[in-house]
């Protein structure tokens, strides 16, 4: 039984994985900033928005697993805390290198963000899953678009190095606040002997794998020559003790009634589309401050950080997108958002020498990227049981991260080969790669999966 979540819960879980995250966004406006500031080459500065990238993938893979084994908000507390002391190497190295460990550092904290997630689709419940981690969503999504935005401001006034000491202080906040206010983990699934689920109970009904490892268990016993359980409906003459039928009165499984597709199957293919669009949407913005400093826009670390507002449009679009899987478009929605992020290089392409063009585009593509974000997550947290949301977090989000440090790198290297024409080509072909899959599975119809939500590729 989930615990209901309340808003408090959810406004402080939505502002802390915001804070957590934001680390690894800061230095995307201060890109020119910091190859002035080290005498770097540009190409070499873009490294440091990959690098906390990686850093937030290793955290994914490493650390967020860990939330199925302790509480979640404790362990997202510890990584707050241990965020502090990174941010102030951040506002104090003195070397490129220096700087870009750091920031590895940060994004590996900032891992947080996911076992807050991980911990609010839990406690949600499927039936409001989607709205409550659409609204987490949107404090994270506001967390990437605050530290474009202040980053540029703080680094226009005070130089790059009080965006930082600044994080510092939001960090120590967030981790406060999640200790003070998160104390009640959702229920972990029962372990042990005697907590397996029966056929007679709601739990069994639910959980495949209860089922399974009863099974087990129950011939293991009758190979050991102990009497067989009569509870569940098997008998020790059972031919086929792993061909089971409910007892009279039990509703068959809808695991048994629909054949879903296997869920791993369907995992690939979030992780694939994950990979896919943050690539494109790091491709886009790691040299969008080149692009803006330069001509014919020549504009300073201010104005790159207000640039950075069009991405509102996301924060607005969480909870929606979220409200439309929870009613079972989760297929639809994503095909759409996907598209949508192609349709947005081409006001990209011709905005080269036009600020609204761009922005037009900017928001086009935050858009796309967040509605399929969250119509990946809806699915991602249907496969398996809540104990196991941080360990299918961890698989999806490691590709996600992955994406979009590829995408940063690859971006950094072609804005210096082609130039911006060449990053809008790379940017739409990402988002692109997901699309014909995607397009054969809206195409057919409309399956229902074991909780009862539509079954998506």
């Amino acid at each position: 039984m989930n615990t209901p979540l309340r808003r408090g819960e959810l406004v402080v879980t939505a502002f802390a994985c915001g804070v957590a995250v934001a680390g690894i966004y800061y230095a995307q406006p201060l890109l020119p900033a910091l190859a002035a500031s080290f005498r770097a080459h540009r190409t070499s500065a873009a490294i440091v928005v990959s690098a906390g990238q990686l850093g937030y993938a290793a955290g994914l893979l490493l650390i967020v697993p860990l939330g199925d084994r302790v509480p979640r908000e404790r362990l997202a507390t510890a990584l707050l805390w241990l965020a502090v002391p990174v941010a102030a190497l951040a506002a104090t190295a003195s070397a490129l290198p220096v700087l870009a460990v750091a920031v590895v550092l940060l994004g590996l904290t900032g891992s947080a963000a996911q076992v807050l997630v991980a911990r609010t689709a839990s406690a949600a419940g499927p039936e409001r899953r989607g709205r409550a981690v659409g609204t987490v969503m949107g404090g994270l999504t506001a967390g990437i678009l605050l530290a474009r935005v202040v980053s540029g401001q703080l680094a226009a006034l005070w130089g790059w190095r009080a965006v930082y000491a600044a994080a510092a202080v939001l960090l120590a906040a967030a981790a406060t606040l999640v200790r003070a206010l998160l104390h009640r983990e959702p229920v972990a699934p029962p372990r042990g002997r005697g907590a397996l689920p029966t056929w007679g109970s709601a739990a069994g009904r639910e959980n495949p794998l209860g089922r399974m490892a009863l099974l087990v268990r129950r011939s293991a016993s009758q190979g050991r020559g102990h009497p067989q359980p009569k509870a569940g409906g098997l008998s020790p003459s059972s031919p086929r003790p792993w061909r089971v039928r409910p007892p009279a009165g039990a509703s068959r499984p809808a695991a048994q009634q629909h054949a879903p597709r296997p869920r791993m199957v369907r995992l690939a293919v979030c992780c694939m589309s994950g990979f896919a669009v943050f690539a494109s949407f790091s491709a886009f913005w790691t040299p969008t401050a080149f692009l803006l400093a330069g001509p014919p826009f020549r504009l300073g670390e201010a104005a790159i950080g207000l640039f950075g507002l069009t991405g509102i449009a996301g924060v607005l679009l969480a909870q929606p997108a979220g409200r439309w899987c929870d009613h079972g478009h989760v297929r639809p929605a994503r095909f759409g958002f996907n598209a949508l992020m192609v349709v947005a290089f081409l006001p990209l392409a011709l905005g080269r020498g036009n600020l609204v063009l761009l922005g037009v585009g900017a928001v086009l593509l935050d858009l796309g990227l967040r509605g399929v974000q969250t119509a990946n997550q809806q699915q991602i947290y249907a496969l398996l049981p809540a104990g196991a949301h941080s360990r299918v977090t961890t698989v999806y989000m490691t590709c996600y991260f992955a994406g979009g440090a590829t995408g940063s790198a690859l971006s950094a290297a072609v804005w210096a080969r082609a130039g911006w024409s060449g990053v809008c080509l790379l940017g739409a072909a990402f988002a692109a790669l997901p699309l014909l899959p995607q397009a054969a599975t809206v195409l057919r119809p409309r399956t229902t999966t074991v909780a009862g939500s539509e079954e998506a590729s």
